[in-house]
């Protein structure tokens, strides 16, 4: 079965009581039992929910995944995944991380003693650091949150196999119908599904998938004993904005390309990233292990800090707002924005300056994309 096909129809099959084609969202807490301990296979929506197994049928089926299991959020997939650790273990991931995974490591869990260390994993010669370091997982992004380097998932999962460790991959940017990490060797493929995979910006959720049966035992617990269960009401949100991913993201990239293309041509600008261009540094290995660019895009202004600021602020079909993949096109300023915890040193090391800008590219008409950011750029 096609991509396109499955998101409408695995784990979405129509209601077995009533035919209904959609099937119903069951707003309970809890479920009467038949007797003490024996359901009909649910027992308290905490842990599980008819909701949660329609979307983590559908999610598993498009990231090749044996199993699925879905979080509130992204941070709460995050979470779920961070307290299997102990204290004392320690990880590697790659430099540029979302800054709210940053936050996490350095603020809450290090607390606990576990630690963490940065490496550009998109260069092979720091590979032996996985080795060297011996971490408990290797936790990387690709394309990364925000500057879109890629990273070579099967080259990375294989230094962490044979360093005796396992590979985690937020797939958050690409989704499953660009990308499918597992295919290419990583241990456990997480996103946030708040993001590109309901792609309506109406809800929060997150996923986590492995083809590892005790990944999967961890997930389910770190869901019900944590406290990270999602809603029954926004897994139907997901479910539904799923059935519409493959449409959506062709157009995202389709039009991502042109704004590329735009942005390139202007003397205001002096770097532009997008994976699927040819004038991205990792263009080759971009098109070697994803089937398209998605649809952000980044640029670093030559402007005054006060004219990114302005030109940011003044613009009508971009929203100036955090979050990213839904049929909105957004705009993002990073240092100041969703990478504002990570101090300003690290941040401009990795290359998040006070110039860059991130494009969440929307489904709109690329032309009138263009002319609001043509507009906005006159007014300065």
């Amino acid at each position: 079965m096609k991509f396109d096909t499955a998101a409408i129809h695995i784990g979405q099959e129509p209601d077995r009581e009533t035919g209904a084609v959609i099937p119903p969202v069951y707003l309970t807490s809890t479920f009467a039992q038949l007797e003490p301990g024996k359901t009909r296979g649910y027992d308290y929506t905490r842990s599980g929910n008819p909701a949660f197994d329609r979307l983590g049928a559908t999610l598993a089926h498009l990231e090749q995944a044996e199993y699925a299991t879905v979080f509130g959020s992204g941070m709460a997939a995050v979470n779920a995944v961070i307290s299997t650790l102990s204290s004392g273990d320690h990880i590697v991931a790659e430099e540029n991380i979302y800054g709210c995974t940053y936050r996490i490591y350095d603020q809450v869990f290090k607390k606990f003693g576990i630690t963490i260390s940065y490496v550009d994993l998109s260069d092979p010669a720091n590979y032996p650091e996985i080795g060297k370091q011996k971490p408990a997982l290797v936790w990387i992004e690709s394309p990364t949150n925000p500057m879109l380097k890629i990273i070579d998932i099967e080259a990375v999962a294989n230094a962490a196999h044979e360093a005796g460790t396992e590979l985690l991959v937020d797939n958050t940017f690409a989704s499953p119908f660009f990308q499918n990490p597992l295919a290419l060797g990583a241990d456990i493929s997480l996103s946030s599904t708040t993001k590109y995979i309901n792609g309506h910006s109406d809800c929060l959720g997150g996923v986590v998938c492995t083809n590892s049966e005790d990944w999967n035992e961890k997930m389910i617990f770190a869901q019900k004993a944590v406290g990270l269960n999602p809603s029954p009401f926004d897994c139907w949100l997901i479910s539904r904005g799923l059935k519409t991913l493959a449409v959506r993201m062709k157009q995202h990239q389709e039009n991502a390309l042109k704004i590329t293309d735009f942005l390139q041509s202007l003397e205001e600008t002096d770097a532009v990233r997008y994976p699927f261009h040819p004038s991205h540094p990792q263009y080759e290995l971009a098109r070697k292990q994803m089937r398209g660019g998605s649809g952000i895009v980044t640029a670093i202004f030559n402007l005054p800090f006060e004219q990114v600021v302005k030109l940011i602020s003044n613009l009508n079909l971009f929203s100036l707002a955090e979050s990213l993949g839904g049929i909105e096109s957004l705009i993002c300023h990073p240092a100041s924005m969703t990478h504002a915890s990570i101090p300003k040193a690290e941040r401009e090391a990795v290359g998040i300056t006070d110039g860059l800008v991130r494009f969440s590219v929307g489904i709109e008409d690329a032309d009138d994309l263009i002319e609001d950011i043509q507009t906005a750029l006159k007014n300065l």
